[in-house]
């Protein structure tokens, strides 16, 4: 049993930062946490897109559309995802998921897996960012 909890939502002027949170807890926090973690987003009425992800310890993969702009990072000692966002632009506005899952990171191509975190196991209940321009 895993949950997953985000934090830092909000809004934010063009150009601006915001950083995200996700806590892994329960009996399974730890296994997610350690294995495929991620971010996607959400706009009414759009497909989910996978914005960044991250196999255990190894090298962040970041959609074209924030590459360079967002940076993902994790505490496993507190069993923590964290997504700096910063020079925000309207259309990053969405509701933003965290999502874990034990595989799925894994036997992708490079820059093609992280459009598998909209399909992970687990997911959180989101968090709102709101970019005025």
């Amino acid at each position: 049993q895993v949950q997953l909890v985000e934090s830092g939502g909000g809004s934010a002027q063009a150009g601006g930062s915001l950083r995200l949170s996700c806590v892994a807890s329960g009996a399974s926090g730890y296994a997610y946490s350690s294995n495929c973690m991620g971010w996607f987003r959400q706009v009414p009425g759009k497909e989910h897109e996978g914005v960044a992800i991250i196999e255990s310890n190894g090298t962040p993969e970041y959609a074209d559309s924030v590459k360079g702009r967002f940076s993902l990072s994790k505490d496993n000692a507190k069993n923590t995802l964290y997504l700096q966002m910063n020079a925000l632009k309207a259309e990053d506005t969405a509701m933003y998921y965290c999502a874990a899952d034990l595989n799925l990171c894994r036997g992708c191509r490079p820059g093609s897996c992280v459009r598998r975190a909209v399909r992970y196991a687990i997911r959180g209940q989101g968090t709102q960012v709101t970019v005025s321009s």
